[in-house]
């Protein structure tokens, strides 16, 4: 299945621009204000899952924050960030792995996703996510998917739909909910797709 989903995405980044998929971002506004809020040093380690070609990295490195990791399923997807960013993809850790496969070297003080965790339909595939992000994560998780009012696909795939109470349900054995953010994200397109957002602090032991 992973193979089936590498390939999946190998093919859609080969082929389409960033103006052509619609989880493209110009300014990733909801993420970056959910990391401000954090309250994080610089010296901070970051991942960013399903990172793709999105320009948190960008936004990141401008802010001075120096521990970035950016992961994905799409060697490709990771080569296109590199390109955008030139000289300053040195700064950056990249790594290529399906996240229920991924394991880290490090743990990190804040994990981001937007949009990866809802393509993950099965129950094991989701608990392989979830023990991965309780294990690795020492501060903070960001998740951000599609809502229940949100599509029920994208790029051709199913994908999981989550209310806040759901998202909330689905990390609460490791993490206490901060906030959550309801976002209208406008695709090139010109179309409307509802995500909730959720930040969360990992319990105190």
């Amino acid at each position: 299945m992973a193979d089936n989903r590498k390939e999946h995405w190998e093919t859609v980044y080969e082929t389409k621009n960033p103006d052509q998929v619609s989880w493209t971002q110009e300014t990733p506004k909801t993420s970056l204000e959910l990391i401000k809020s954090l309250g994080l040093s610089r010296r901070a380690r970051i991942i960013d899952v399903g990172g793709g070609d999105s320009k948190l990295v960008d936004y990141l490195l401008d802010q001075g924050f120096e521990n970035i990791t950016v992961l994905d399923i799409s060697l490709k997807a990771l080569e296109k960030s590199k390109q955008r960013l030139g000289e300053r993809a040195k700064k950056v850790t990249w790594v290529v792995s399906d996240i229920t496969s991924y394991e880290p070297e490090m743990p990190f003080d804040l994990w981001h996703d937007r949009a990866a965790f809802h393509f993950l339909t099965t129950p094991e595939q989701i608990e392989k996510y979830k023990t991965i992000a309780g294990t690795w994560v020492t501060g903070y998780l960001i998740i951000g998917t599609f809502s229940e009012n949100g599509p029920e696909k994208c790029s051709g795939l199913d994908i999981q739909q989550y209310s806040e109470t759901q998202l909330t349900s689905a990390f609460e054995n490791g993490f206490e909910k901060k906030r959550c953010v309801i976002e209208d994200h406008k695709t090139p397109f010109e179309t409307l797709q509802n995500f909730v957002f959720c930040s969360f602090k990992k319990h105190e032991h």
